[in-house]
């Protein structure tokens, strides 16, 4: 059934949140659950869009899940499948982290060509040519990736580019492998600390996350365990864009303050005063947003890609001029043409959008294509005069547990109806 947001705006937020677990974290970790015939839980796994069709997966390859409130089990103790059609990975981008784990435990992986938002090519080359540096054979039979890893060794691998995915795919496909797997230019972002975690906390040997060399020792057994993923940076930033935006006071709580760093820097720009405690961050902003001069989108720790929407529906209402470039997916400025609606001026060109800000937005109709470009829209429509309507909502459910209960415990005016 599809559903709408409908939202009042032009109230300001106050209160206090709790975020929820990253669902960034989370993919990788159930992916990285196969490679253990025991029992895994993670506790306040999020509800969302992205991790249902995750399990979906699992429980066609054979494992058993299992919810308990917010606590997820696992158990792939008979890995059934290796084969995962088109029907199950064309709703997810993530699954391509199942390769790694399926090569690792049983040698031989199919797989169609993943799916996920349309924001760019967003191509798996790399994490192919890691595999392949790790002597998998791998062939494209119309659109299956098939994998041959009968003779998979550690190794060395050079990444070109710092990918996240295809990080963790190595560290999960070299995890139960003879001897050691370098990955060089490895992705730095917090949600590979939490994965080296994991991983460790199964009994497995992966040093260096968080650096750009990753070790992987591989190990010939690991076993099950408990582990808690870190909490959603990106839902944590979304939060605060929201406030930044429409005026008020939150206090976001749960979150590691060093991983939204780059998040608040730039919303102290926007004028938002910010303060940082041990487990929280709290920011209040009381007049119009002043403009960015330049933002770049980057790799940890740059600022993120996915909270580059969310900051450009903050500077559609500043005192002057914004221009942000984003450097890593070529279709990610789709969601201005909605913003346009309300109001906002935007000007896109290849990967440049110059935001000259406005007093005011109005209520409009708006269609979300994508999670991070929906979430932009509802900041939109919280800052916006009048009444908006959101469509789309299920891009926004993949990455945002409750967001309307959530945003109405601050204030928001938004409601959640069927179509």
């Amino acid at each position: 059934m599809q559903q709408k947001f409908i939202i009042d705006g032009g109230k300001p937020l106050i209160g206090e949140i709790e975020v929820q677990t990253a669902k960034n974290a989370t993919l990788p970790i159930i992916a990285a659950s196969i490679l253990t015939d025991e029992p895994v839980r993670i506790e306040k796994c999020p509800h969302l869009k992205d991790i249902d069709a995750m399990l979906d997966i699992m429980r066609h390859l054979g494992a058993s899940v299992e919810f308990d409130g917010d606590n997820l089990t696992i158990c792939c103790r008979d890995v059934l499948l290796n084969v995962i059609n088109s029907d199950l990975t064309g709703k997810l981008r993530s699954s391509i982290f199942i390769l790694g784990s399926i090569l690792s435990r049983c040698r031989q992986a199919y797989i169609s060509h993943p799916g996920g938002c349309e924001i760019g090519l967003r191509p798996i080359d790399l994490h192919i040519s890691g595999l392949k540096a790790l002597s998998v054979k791998i062939a494209d039979d119309r659109g299956v990736i098939c994998c041959d890893g009968s003779e998979m060794r550690a190794g060395v691998v050079n990444l070109d580019f710092a990918s996240v995915g295809a990080t963790e795919n190595l560290m999960m496909a070299g995890a139960l492998l003879d001897g050691e797997t370098v990955i060089v230019n490895a992705a730095r972002e917090p949600e590979i600390v939490d994965l080296a975690q994991f991983i460790n906390a199964m009994g497995g040997r992966v040093s260096g996350a968080g650096g750009s060399v990753v070790r992987v020792t591989g190990v010939k057994k690991l076993h099950g365990c408990t582990y808690r993923p870190m909490p959603d940076r990106i839902c944590a930033g979304t939060y605060l864009a929201a406030v930044a935006a429409t005026g008020g006071s939150i206090t976001v709580n749960g979150i590691i303050p060093e991983h939204v760093f780059g998040m608040t820097e730039r919303l102290k720009q926007t004028g938002a005063r910010i303060s940082v405690h041990k487990n929280s961050v709290r920011l209040t902003a009381s007049e119009r947003p002043r403009p960015i001069h330049k933002l770049e989108t980057n790799v940890y720790p740059a600022f993120p890609t996915d909270m580059q929407p969310q900051l450009c529906a903050v500077l559609a209402r500043a005192r002057g001029s914004s221009v942000i470039v984003e450097n890593l997916f070529e279709n990610r400025f789709g969601y201005t043409t909605e913003l346009a609606k309300m109001g906002a001026t935007i000007t896109v060109k290849d990967r440049v959008a110059v935001i000259h800000g406005v007093e005011k937005l109005s209520g409009a109709a708006l269609n979300a294509s994508d999670l991070r470009g929906g979430a932009a829209l509802v900041i939109g429509a919280l800052c916006a005069e009048g009444r908006s309507t959101v469509y789309g909502v299920e891009h926004i459910d993949r990455g945002y547990e409750y967001l309307e209960q959530t945003l109405a415990g601050i204030g928001a005016s938004i409601k959640r109806v069927d179509i």
